[in-house]
């Protein structure tokens, strides 16, 4: 589907959905506009059985400043919600979700981060949440970012409002690959990719057993894990896979 976007740019192929931020002036900032042209395009993606992956970017040197209230062009298209339905969004699609960052990311940017399944970025990217310094704090993203950072780092990170080399990131799970810069392109083609492979079923299943297992207590996930086991074991592609093995040949997905 073709949509009228001031704000992004979306291209398919391959598999792959790039969903580019393009408001390189604003540093790719987030605005009411801009939120609302992201929650439609990852739902055209999660609708299009064609997209497999999605890969979240920016224009320019950075990938997004983070919010921007006073960017507030009328659009286009009519509102569909705001940045906590944005953050529920990344969670709700059921395919992978890449963040390949360039420059930095800062404030909601680092909640979009921490919101994809993947973060790859190159060695001269910064990230942080500086928005102590303004006597403000990153409420809404603090509930994505305790999930992939430990606590204290997490807190240290917050309440100093330090920026965070690309390196330092990794470390503390905000990001789950760094490359040399100039290395970024081929390493995110090569991670979508692999993904795209998979069987969508699986990426499906498992994506939605891996969030919702996410705020269960054990006693309740382990059973819930085994229901969606064989909920996993009585589709197409999951019967396609073991053949396929069996048989020593390359599977053929079907997406069912």
């Amino acid at each position: 589907m073709t949509r009228d976007y001031e704000c992004i740019v979306v291209e398919t192929g391959d598999a792959i959905s790039t969903i580019r931020l393009n408001v390189p002036e604003r540093k790719n900032a987030l605005s009411p506009q801009v939120v609302n042209e992201l929650l439609y395009a990852l739902e055209d993606a999660g609708a299009d059985e064609a997209v497999r992956v999605v890969v979240l970017t920016g224009t320019g040197n950075s990938f997004c400043a983070g919010g921007d209230l006073k960017q507030m062009g009328k659009g286009t298209l009519p509102p569909k919600g705001d940045f906590v339905d944005l953050l529920l969004a990344f969670r709700a699609l059921e395919k992978p979700i890449i963040a390949k960052l360039n420059g930095y990311a800062y404030g909601g940017g680092v909640g979009l981060v921490a919101s994809c399944d993947f973060a790859v970025a190159g060695e001269s990217v910064k990230l942080g949440t500086p928005e102590i310094a303004r006597g403000l704090f990153p409420m809404m993203i603090m509930a994505v970012l305790q999930r992939v950072v430990p606590r204290r780092k997490l807190l240290n990170m917050m309440l100093l409002g330090e920026r965070l080399t690309s390196s330092e990131a990794e470390s503390i799970g905000l990001l789950s690959h760094v490359v040399p810069d100039l290395a970024l392109d081929e390493k995110v083609t090569a991670l979508a990719t692999t993904l795209a492979s998979q069987s969508p079923t699986a990426l499906r299943l498992g994506l939605r057993a891996f969030h919702h297992q996410a705020d269960l207590d054990l006693d309740t996930a382990l059973p819930d894990l085994r229901d969606r086991l064989f909920e996993l074991l009585g589709t197409e592609d999951a019967r396609e896979g073991l053949s396929a093995f069996f048989e020593k040949r390359d599977p053929i997905w079907k997406g069912r």
